[in-house]
């Protein structure tokens, strides 16, 4: 059991993230253990061929059999428009200490791959990745990070609707909040508190972890991963039953996207939701937002759009 003690400064100062490295890394737990991970399996089998040609030793030497990694591979995001190409440079000048020290806490020794002079075990691991990130998250990462920035949109409004109390305790069934303390049940059967002492609370969404993952290391940061809603549409083209009235009047695709807007989403996610292309969605989306069906808001480089209360009421009848 982790907990994180709360200060009034660090209720205001909880905050959201995206990092690409995070994501990088937790995948390999995946990897390692694809049974543990089923909604991730499509993505697997997609890369399965791509992994073969990559140095598993290597990949597979950062993550263990109780499927923790070294911290360095989780950054405290600052922001969810965190660049890989950032985190990666950031990467190449971990110390010796940091380097050899995380790997010890999840092996308990450096593994041999890593072994020789700290420099050139840094630069192997981070080609490694790089190498892993390029043939294997690059070509998804668009439809993922999609995902992960719709999750951040939906907690945001949670708190403006439902308050900070509601959308902490709705993260995973792992984390429990009492208006102070957020405690979260980890794997480790080690229990310890952390106290935040003003550095607020960064809050992570992916795709590989099932109930909340957190760093393995005392004094870190505090950082909490939880599960990012929407995966189950991550690699299906969706397919939904629409009320035969208002396809009458809307027709199927607005229809569809209509119902689908009930958690916010961008014209990318969309279209790879559904099978068509972005422009043609831009263009319903247009339509049913001039006529007051949806609504939108920027978020950093997209525009999410959502369900107004007047398209609400129509679907309901």
């Amino acid at each position: 059991m982790l907990k994180y003690e709360l200060s009034e400064a660090d209720l205001g100062g909880v905050r959201f993230g995206i990092s690409p490295l995070c994501e990088l890394g937790l995948s390999l737990r995946a990897v390692r253990d694809p049974s543990q991970y089923p909604l991730q399996l499509p993505w697997l089998r997609r890369t399965e061929e791509a992994r073969s040609r990559l140095d598993l030793d290597g990949l597979l030497s950062l993550v263990d059999d109780r499927l923790w990694t070294p911290d360095f591979l989780n950054p405290r995001p600052q922001s969810p428009l965190t660049r890989i190409d950032d985190e990666f440079a950031a990467l190449e000048q971990l110390s010796a200490e940091q380097f050899h020290g995380d790997l010890v806490r999840v092996h308990g020794a450096v593994p041999a791959v890593f072994s020789g002079p700290v420099g050139q075990a840094i630069r192997r691991m981070v080609g490694i990745l790089r190498d892993f990130w390029e043939t294997c998250f690059e070509p998804h990462w668009l439809r993922m990070r999609t995902i992960l920035e719709a999750d951040i949109v939906y907690r945001g409004r949670q708190i403006a609707q439902a308050g900070l109390f509601t959308m902490l305790n709705d993260l995973s069934g792992a984390v429990e909040f009492d208006g102070r303390v957020i405690s979260v049940r980890l794997k480790n059967p080690a229990s310890r508190t952390e106290k935040t002492d003003g550095l607020g609370l960064t809050l992570v969404p992916t795709m590989f972890t099932r109930r909340a993952s957190a760093p393995v290391n005392h004094g870190d940061p505090p950082l909490l991963m939880y599960p990012a809603r929407g995966q189950g549409a991550m690699w299906e083209t969706e397919r939904i039953t629409n009320p035969a009235a208002i396809v009458a009047v809307l027709g199927e695709v607005r229809t569809s996207l209509l119902t689908a807007l009930a958690a916010p989403a961008s014209s990318t996610e969309l279209g790879l939701r559904f099978g068509v292309t972005t422009s043609a969605v831009n263009q319903h989306l247009r339509a049913l937002r001039d006529a007051g069906l949806v609504t939108s808001t920027r978020y950093g480089r997209s525009v999410l759009y959502f369900r107004s209360e007047l398209g609400a009421a129509l679907l309901l009848g």
